[in-house]
């Protein structure tokens, strides 16, 4: 379970010039979608992260990331 995401999609899709509305357009889904995963309400499906990271042309792990004190960044450096 995800207790936490660490989420940069509101600043990346500010520097890209993008609305809310806009970005939903884009990926498919509605700005209500974008605003409930920039407010860390929703976390998107694998396939939606994908379509965000190719329109704002980044990549997922640049949208997304687990916060350091995550167990899987623990077990990963052992």
């Amino acid at each position: 379970m995800i207790r936490a995401l660490n989420n940069r999609l509101k600043p990346l899709r500010l520097a890209a010039g993008l609305t809310q509305a806009e970005l939903a357009d884009r990926i498919g889904a509605s700005r209500k979608t974008i605003n409930t995963i920039e407010n860390g309400v929703f976390v998107p499906s694998t396939v939606l992260a994908l379509r965000i990271a190719a329109v704002l042309g980044c990549r997922v792990e640049d949208i997304f990331s687990l916060p350091p004190d995550d167990p899987a960044r623990a077990r990963r450096g052992s």
